[in-house]
């Protein structure tokens, strides 16, 4: 289960802005998560949960974005949005596609007190 793993990477990101920024508690953590980031959702928020407890982000209430998957599609040259890593391209039809987003993470944002 590397939601765990993931749920430890964002502690020690909290904890490290908590000592830069002097901030004790955090409210609202808003992730963004790329259709292709391979992150199973209801594991993460069980694992944020379990691995928040004694941090500053302890009760948190977390907010999970989704962010679509895009490719560049070499045969009309445009960016679009599709919904399968192996899907054609949604204007031309071509299966010439380059994922160009929707596999990452990250902290969107944080309401500390």
């Amino acid at each position: 289960m590397h939601e765990m793993s993931l749920a430890e990477g964002i502690r020690s990101i909290v904890q490290d802005q908590a000592r830069t920024h002097g901030f004790t508690r955090v409210k609202t953590l808003r992730l963004e998560i790329g259709r292709f980031a391979g992150v199973e959702k209801p594991a993460l928020a069980f694992a944020f949960d379990v691995v928040m407890r004694g941090s500053p982000a302890e009760g948190t209430r977390l907010e999970m974005i989704d962010l679509p998957g895009r490719a560049l599609c070499y045969d009309c040259m445009k960016t679009v949005e599709i919904a399968e890593r192996l899907d054609p391209c949604p204007d031309c039809g071509g299966g010439k596609l380059i994922p160009e987003g929707g596999d990452e993470m990250r902290i969107k944002d944080m309401e500390v007190a």
